[in-house]
């Protein structure tokens, strides 16, 4: 035998042995694990008054959330960017973006819909214990003015560096609009912007990997700072956000699937269920937006529509935080405070959860949209502090929702435009995070049918 001979390989093209080898424990599975002990930590803190343990909780989520927010504004900023851009490789590129905001806006109607039924039948602000004096105005308050207005920015610096999402979208907007119009002339800027958002998510694949750390922190701070005497007055409310929002992922999105794209639903949770695992926990439909797009284009949506729509999606496309929340929180606030709401006011919840949702801007949390809700509707701002105390939790399920819906869109539009590349959605695996990031290593080139 020659001293240069390989020794035996494996199947899988590994060195054979009988060494221990560690196993490889799945993502989902460090996720799972990592809820678990948030809870426990969290009760342990609580229970045994330990109060270091209750700062060390804190600062992990805190550093969890601050690393996803750190890669937002320049993701963002270069995502849309060079999405808009991409769409020149797309045929009727014009008729898929009109299709994806058509389809946002119905998908978020049923969603507003199924908030304020919900909220109607369980009446969730009723026997609480509490009261309006328990409320707290918010420092910062949504308007239409403030929203219509603040849409351009005063220069290009302060919106990134006070995380101004809507601001960021729009310069993003205008100056791929402007590459587009100048042709050959923007194709280093253009090749300078793709290096760049490449760089940005490989970076924020490495703070993804982090996720089952930052579950402990976060979910382990909301138990230990709230408590479960906290969360049971508010257990009405609770419970109509997660049933709503499961009715709108496992019954609403199913059925659209089923009817009008005429694909398999449990194919596409198969596919997605990394982001939407990821969603839940980060609370950031930005952070989660590589994975997201990761998913979608496994799906088999053409790369150049899905890197147009899920950027799109990720900062407007709000069917948890936008449309359920508020429909169920503008019911619940008015009960508290004993305000009637009749015909018109559901209808103008409808019209801000459609209209208004790019408020959001992807980034955890939605006190933005309930204010902006709220000043529509005429009920007291004071409201928002009621549920500020129980939103981390709230957060979770919505964020969810938000990314589902967001990976949705793009497969209905590609399978009813005859783009979608029905083989690679059928065999779809719920892979883990890790296996995606692999994926997205390999170059990859996704023609568009005509």
């Amino acid at each position: 035998m020659s001293a240069n001979s390989a020794p035996p390989a494996t199947d899988a093209g590994k060195p054979s042995g009988s060494g221990f080898r560690i196993p490889k424990v799945p993502f989902w599975a460090q996720i799972v694990a990592g809820l678990v002990l948030g809870v426990l930590l969290g009760w342990l803190a609580r229970s045994q008054d330990i109060s270091w343990l209750y700062t060390t909780l804190d600062k992990v989520g805190h550093i969890f959330v601050q690393l996803l927010k750190l890669a937002v504004a320049p993701l963002v900023f270069f995502a849309i960017l060079v999405s808009i851009t991409n769409l020149r490789k797309v045929n009727n590129a014009a008729r898929l973006a009109t299709r994806t905001l058509l389809w946002f806006m119905i998908t978020s109607l049923i969603a507003v819909a199924i908030g304020l039924v919900i909220g109607l039948v369980t009446n969730p602000g009723a026997g609480t214990g509490l009261t309006p004096k328990d409320g707290a105005k918010p420092e910062h308050a949504g308007s239409w003015l403030d929203f219509l207005t603040g849409i351009i920015p005063d220069n290009v610096i302060t919106p990134f560096t006070e995380l101004n999402v809507l601001q960021i979208v729009f310069m993003a907007a205008v100056a791929g609009i402007a590459a587009l119009q100048l042709g050959e002339k923007a194709k280093p800027i253009l090749a300078l912007s793709e290096s760049i958002l490449e760089l940005l998510q490989k970076a924020l694949w490495w703070v993804i990997r982090l996720a089952p750390i930052g579950t402990v922190g976060l979910i382990g701070y909301a138990i230990a700072d709230y408590g479960w005497d906290l969360i049971g007055k508010y257990a009405t409310f609770t419970a109509d956000v997660y049933i709503g929002c499961a009715l709108v992922m496992f019954g609403v999105y199913p059925l659209l699937l089923a009817t009008v794209a005429k694909v398999s639903p449990l194919q596409f949770f198969k596919g997605a269920w990394p982001a939407i695992q990821l969603a839940f926990v980060s609370r950031s439909s930005v952070g989660t937006m590589p994975v997201t797009q990761k998913v979608t284009e496994r799906l088999g949506v053409p790369k150049e529509y899905a890197s147009f729509a899920v950027p799109f999606g990720a900062t407007t496309k709000m069917d948890g935080c936008a449309a359920i929340y508020p429909a169920l929180a503008a019911i619940f606030i008015a009960q508290i405070f004993d305000v009637q709401l009749g015909i018109g006011d559901y209808i103008l919840i409808a019209f801000v959860s459609v209209i208004g949702s790019a408020a959001t801007a992807g980034l955890t949390g939605a006190t933005v949209m309930l204010t902006l809700t709220l000043s529509t509707l005429g009920l007291p701002l004071e409201g928002v502090g009621l549920l500020l105390a129980i939103d981390p939790i709230l957060d979770m399920i919505r964020t969810a929702t938000n990314v589902a819906g967001q990976a949705l869109v793009p497969v209905i539009v590609s399978a009813r435009e005859k783009i979608l590349d029905h083989d690679k959605y059928n065999s779809a695996s719920a892979s883990p995070v890790d296996e995606i990031e692999v994926e997205g290593a390999k170059p990859t080139g996704v023609a568009v049918a005509a």
